[in-house]
Parts: structure tokens; C-alpha cells; sequence
């Protein structure tokens, strides 16, 4: 059994909030000179066991309260929450930045963080010279960082300005450099907040395979803060789910995920869903929804989903045609899906019902809503065209980590869809 690297016991951490009193002039009037001097007068006299007076302009904040978890050796743990969740605060507690208000933290080995752009550097001191003082703040010998010290730099792909005083890199040059330094000197323990987002795509997949290694083939501890949730699923298995200050989950990664996607959803639009509104006129999609493989508007990435909309036709046409797309939160098309077969709503009037199922829905896990189009094809009229409609998240709750292609399959067109056909009253 794997010994515990990091035990954390009812931590919390709290800061003192100072608040500036509204004043109506730039000025103190004698009065209130001589205000606050009967207040510090009547503080010196109060007895230590009394009852302690309120403060108006300061303000008690737990950034964090009475979090609990324990971290094997060898394991990745991702750290997910909204802005001010904690996540930043946890891990400086972590790092002995900061101290804690209360609770008992035990930590095995040596910890290197990058918390911040050139944590740990002195920016009057070279590549070269921040490489050897920032081991030897993690407690490596000389020898040891010799040892490393090629690989160091091909990781960083810094050797042009290696003796170049590190407050004229750029901050993916520092960023490139620290984390090299902090993943190759060899601690326990490695400690990654959302810093990693500096860098260029193409160094933060490499920065992520890295992190992969040193806790799978390196059995080493790894604590990775993000809010990138593709990052968090491809390097951890297990998560931590931080809100206002407290654990809200602590478990597989995937269902963490879902749980954070739906706390970030607006609360009064139902998930995956679309009607149309009352008082608009010449409405033709009535309704839209998306049928997920979870709750909540949540899609687990593979699984088969089912798009279904309610068109409303008053007049029928023969060159009547139909087609939604997927649209990803960049506002990128996916995916488009259109009408081959003859359709029942070209020569019947009423409200129309029809169903898309697509068998496996492989795309990045993100946001992503609808488009659709109802147009005659032979006058090319575009009679309605909705957009941004229908949001549903693709999570990787239950996800197998196998070699799949990271698309979308190939177009399953609606002529393979299930109709339903519902005559309006």
C-alpha cells in the first residue's frame, strides 16, 4: 500500500478584509480626531478575557475552511473551483508560503511549486545561475543539478539566452525555465498552479506529458490547479472540487468535472434546451432538445445522443429543407447534419416532431450549443435561422483512457432519424 505524501486535517485559512468608511470630505475634522482617540483609549483599557468590539472597516474571510484529504505517493491529483473557490490559497498553504489559520498539515519529501510566473527566480541572476540557486533551494547538491542540468535546458529550449538575465525573458520564456527546473530536479512533490496557461499550446502538451511521467513512471505526487477541464482529465484521475473554501467532491475526475460544469450553468436556462418564445411572431422551431447521456444537460464523450426538434409548418413546400450544426464555445462549426429523404413536414401542415441520434458523439469535452436553418431551396429563402441555442457540456465522467480518434464521426444524416409526426390541434 502507498504511504501518504500530503495529510491535510480540518485546514482552514483566514484573512482580515479591510474596508475604507465613506467619508463626505477629504479631510479629518477635530471631532473626529478626537473620536478616534477615545476608541484606541477605551481598546488599551478592555480586559483580554472581555468581550472584543466590532470593527466596522474590517471584515473576517475564510478562504478556506475545515478541508480534509489525504495523497498517496504516485498519484495525480487535479485541484478544480470557480475564481476565489481557494485553489491558489490551498496551495500556498502546501507550499509554506503562508501559514494556516488552523488545522494540521504533514508533508513527506521535498515540494517544488510553480505558482506564479518566476516563482523561485531572482530576476538580476541568469537562466544559468537562477537553474543552480533554485535546486539548491529544493536541497540538491551541486552534483545532483549538474547531473540535470542538459536536460533542464532541452526541456526549456532556452539555451540561446541561457546567460541572459531572466528579467529579459518574456513570461513563456520564464514559465518554459521554471518548470523545467521544478519537474527535472527531482522532488517528491510537485505543485502546478494555473501558470502552465502562459505557455504556448504546444509547450503545455509537452508540460503535461512531463507531469504524466513523473507520476506514473517516476512515482512521484503530483497537485495540478487548472481551469482548462480537457488538461485536468487527460493528466489526473482523481479531483478535488473547491467551493467557497470547502471540498464540495473529492473523487474520480470525470464525475468532478461534471460537477463543476453545472455549477457554472445559469441556473434560470433549463440545460439542453430551447423554446421558443411567446410573443415572437413567425416562430418555426418550436422546441429543441438534446437528450444526454447524463443529467443536467451533461454528455459523456463516445456515448450515443439524441437531438430532437419540433418544427412548425403552416405551409408546406416541397423544397422545403432542414439542417442544425454543433457549434463548439469558440463559435467554431463542428458538425452539420441535414435532410436527404423526403420529409413529412413538405407536404403536411402542423407541428412536425423528428429525432437525430448520432451513435457516438466523440468531440473535446466543452460547451457547445445548436445552429439551425429552415429554408426553401428553390427560391433559396431563408426562413429562419436560430443560433447559440441548446447548450450541453461533453464531459469525460466514465471515460476509458483508450487511443480513440479526437473527432467527431462521420455525419449521420437525419434520413436515418426516428420520426414521430404530431398533428396540431
Amino acid at each position: 500500500m502507498s504511504e501518504n505524501m500530503i495529510s491535510v486535517e480540518n485546514l482552514s485559512k483566514k484573512y482580515i478584509i479591510s474596508h475604507q468608511q465613506e467619508q463626505r470630505s477629504s479631510y479629518k475634522a477635530l471631532r473626529d480626531v478626537i473620536a478616534n482617540g477615545a476608541t484606541s483609549f477605551a481598546k488599551a483599557f478592555i480586559k483580554p478575557g472581555g468581550k472584543k468590539m466590532p470593527n466596522p472597516t474590517q471584515e473576517e474571510f475564510w478562504a478556506l475552511k475545515d478541508v480534509s484529504f489525504d495523497i498517496q505517493q504516485g498519484e495525480a491529483i487535479g485541484v478544480i473551483g470557480r475564481n476565489g473557490a481557494g485553489k491558489s490559497t490551498l496551495l500556498k498553504v502546501l507550499s509554506r508560503i503562508t501559514e494556516p489559520t488552523t488545522g494540521r498539515i504533514a508533508i513527506k519529501g521535498r515540494v517544488a511549486s510553480l505558482l506564479e510566473v518566476g516563482t523561485g527566480f531572482h530576476p538580476e541572476l541568469t537562466g544559468r545561475e537562477n537553474i543552480y540557486l533554485n535546486g539548491s533551494v529544493l536541497g540538491m547538491s551541486k552534483v545532483e543539478i549538474k547531473k540535470k542540468f542538459d536536460e533542464i535546458i532541452a526541456f526549456a529550449e532556452v539555451e540561446k539566452f541561457l546567460d541572459t538575465p531572466v528579467k529579459r525573458y518574456s513570461s513563456g520564456m520564464y514559465v518554459r525555465l521554471a518548470f523545467s527546473v521544478a519537474a527535472h530536479l527531482e522532488p517528491e512533490i510537485l505543485i502546478v498552479d494555473e501558470v502552465l496557461a502562459v505557455g504556448d499550446s504546444a509547450f503545455q502538451k509537452k508540460c503535461l506529458g512531463k507531469m504524466g511521467d513523473v507520476a506514473t513512471k517516476e512515482g512521484r505526487t503530483v497537485l495540478f490547479v487548472s481551469h482548462s477541464m480537457q488538461a485536468i482529465n487527460q493528466l489526473t484521475k482523481r479531483c478535488i472540487l473547491l467551493s467557497k473554501g470547502n471540498i464540495q467532491f473529492d473523487g474520480h475526475t470525470g464525475k468532478a468535472v461534471q460537477l463543476y460544469l453545472a455549477g457554472q450553468k445559469d441556473e434560470s436556462v433549463l440545460p439542453a434546451y430551447y423554446q421558443a418564445p411567446i410573443n415572437k411572431t413567425g416562430n418555426h422551431v418550436a422546441w429543441v432538445r438534446a437528450h444526454t447521456s447524463e443529467e443536467e444537460g451533461i454528455h459523456c464523450w463516445g456515448k450515443p445522443i439524441t437531438f430532437e426538434f419540433a418544427l412548425h409548418i403552416e405551409k408546406p413546400h416541397e423544397s422545403l429543407s432542414f439542417s442544425f450544426q454543433i457549434v463548439n464555445a469558440l463559435q467554431q462549426p463542428i458538425s452539420i447534419f441535414w435532410f436527404f429523404s423526403d420529409a413529412p413536414f413538405r407536404h403536411k401542415r402542423g407541428t412536425h416532431i423528428f429525432r437525430c441520434e448520432i451513435p457516438k458523439l466523440r468531440l473535446y469535452m466543452g460547451s457547445y450549443t445548436l445552429t439551425t436553418w429552415l429554408s426553401e431551396r428553390r427560391s433559396e429563402t431563408l426562413l429562419e435561422n436560430l443560433s447559440e441555442i441548446c447548450q450541453f457540456e461533453v464531459s469525460m465522467h466514465n471515460f476509458e483512457r483508450v487511443d480513440y480518434p479526437w473527432q467527431a464521426d462521420e455525419c449521420t444524416y437525419l434520413e436515418d432519424a426516428i420520426w414521430e409526426t404530431v398533428e396540431k390541434n
